[in-house]
């Protein structure tokens, strides 16, 4: 018999829906409808609106859940969705209104070490080098697995770098956040930072960034500790927001990963 409570899957830049596929049946197996969006990547706005549309096609209360840049999408994602009684992030941007990925990048003191395999076309979108993929994104699976995820990559639009969130989803709804200790991507520090920020439930992981491929037991898990407190949540009445828009504690950001970077280490903050 299926539950009450929907999961809606979000994934990030440089990959697809299919990055799911060790979590999705783990879920499933615990009783719940589970669905992934296959995010274009091109705007956090139209990407938001992807996630909004799905949501919005369950029947019921919904648990949304991003990995990476898919953490800025729900975040965003989250006031246009009637039904959202949730949000989990897993290694991503839980960013605060006012917030982009370029902002973030613009006020770091270093790149983080995945950086340097970033490779922008001519048509607005930036890759991962293919050849630098497997030791910078998801060092911790096996090369052939990593090669056709280089392979099949979705680049990242840089309109979606840009974009900065309206409505910080975190605020209004209770949420949980996945660390990856071992993130060559978005530093550490800085994901510890936005899941204090959040007021989130915390765990953490010796993972790369993907952490639901590497360690999908522990990520599904996870996701099912949320859904198990959600289990009785009801789709919230529609308010209309009237909060107004602070300032982003972006600076507070870069301070922080820069106070708490390991002594001898090049220090990192938060880049696309």
């Amino acid at each position: 018999m299926s539950k009450k409570l929907n999961i809606v899957l979000v994934h990030g830049a440089w990959a697809d829906a299919s990055c799911w596929r060790k979590v999705i049946p783990l879920l499933q197996e615990a009783g719940y409808n589970v669905v992934a969006t296959q995010q274009n990547l091109s705007s956090l706005t139209e990407d938001a609106e992807t996630v909004h549309r799905m949501a919005e096609s369950q029947e019921g209360p919904v648990l949304l859940v991003g990995h990476s840049y898919g953490c800025a999408v729900v975040t965003e994602a989250a006031h246009l969705c009637s039904n959202a009684v949730g949000l989990v992030f897993l290694a991503g941007f839980a960013l605060d209104a006012g917030e982009s990925l370029a902002l973030l990048a613009q006020v770091a003191p270093a790149p983080p070490p995945g950086a340097a395999a970033f490779r922008p076309d001519q048509h607005g979108f930036l890759w991962l080098d293919r050849a630098m993929y497997h030791e910078n994104f998801c060092q911790d699976l096996d090369p052939e697995e990593a090669a056709i995820m280089a392979a099949t990559q979705r680049p990242l639009g840089l309109a979606a770098i840009e974009g900065k969130v309206t409505d910080a989803g975190w605020k209004n709804l209770p949420n949980w956040y996945q660390v990856s200790l071992e993130d060559r991507m978005i530093p550490p520090p800085g994901e510890q930072f936005m899941a204090e920020r959040a007021k989130a439930k915390i765990i953490t992981l010796p993972s790369s960034h993907v952490s639901m491929l590497s360690h999908p037991g522990e990520v599904a898990a996870f996701i099912l500790s949320a859904a198990e407190e959600l289990a009785d949540a009801e789709v919230p009445a529609t308010e209309v927001a009237t909060e107004e828009v602070e300032e982003p504690a972006t600076a507070e950001v870069a301070e922080t990963v820069d106070t708490e970077a390991p002594e001898g280490e090049t220090d990192t903050t938060i880049n696309a």
